[in-house]
Order: structure tokens, then sequence, then C-alpha cells
């Protein structure tokens, strides 16, 4: 099992990881219009039709951000340094889908919502 401290930091690496790939996808995007623009004869496309520095460096810290989150609060269950990365690399899907559950609207065995929930149609 992990400390609190190495879950959130392999989780900050799985985060980086994750933007490393995007940010390659992107320039891979950026050669491949260059060479095609190239053999065509038409003008070269600057860089910064794929890459926007200042969006493309939030958007990395929010997912290192986020990778560290997700390693904090999975550090219990992470059991050795490759899942906690994965769990980083995760993390935004991974938070999504949690805050995305809904505790409150547990649906009973035949079916009808549970005694007490609210914002549902016919429930009162």
């Amino acid at each position: 099992m992990l400390t609190w401290f190495e879950a959130a930091a392999c989780g900050a690496v799985g985060g980086l990881v994750t933007e490393a790939i995007v940010t390659f996808g992107r320039l891979r995007a950026w050669q491949q219009a260059r060479h095609a623009a190239r053999v065509a004869g038409s003008p070269l496309p600057g860089i910064t039709t794929y890459v926007d520095p200042p969006a493309d460096a939030l958007a990395a810290a929010f997912r290192t951000a986020l990778g560290v989150a997700a390693g904090w609060l999975l550090h219990d269950q992470i059991t050795g340094l490759y899942a906690a990365v994965l769990v980083g690399a995760s993390a935004p899907a991974l938070l999504a889908q949690v805050g995305r559950a809904n505790t409150a609207e547990v649906v009973q065995a035949g079916g009808e919502p549970a005694v007490g929930t609210r914002g549902e149609e016919g429930v009162p």
C-alpha cells in the first residue's frame, strides 16, 4: 500500500503522461499538415494552429492537479506505483464518474425510488 504522498505524486505523473500524449497527438497533426502543405505547395501552417501554449499549459496543470487529487483520494486502495500512475492518468474520467454517483437516489429492488428521494417525477 502506498502512502498518500506517494500515491499523489504518482497520480501527478500519470496526469503529466496523459497530457504529454495529448500534446504529441497535436504535434503529430501539425507535422502531417506541414507535410501535406509542402507536397501541395501551399503555405506551411504555424504551430499555433495546433498548439495553444497558455491554454495547453493550464489544461496540463489541471490534469496534473486531478491526478494528484485522485491519487490522494484513492491511496488506501492503490497497491503499486503502476496502479497509482494509471489512476492519475485516468483521473478526469474517474473523478467525473465519482461526481455523477448520487447515493441519495438509491433504487430499491422493486424498481421504485427509495423513500425520501427528491427530484424524481411522481415522488411526493
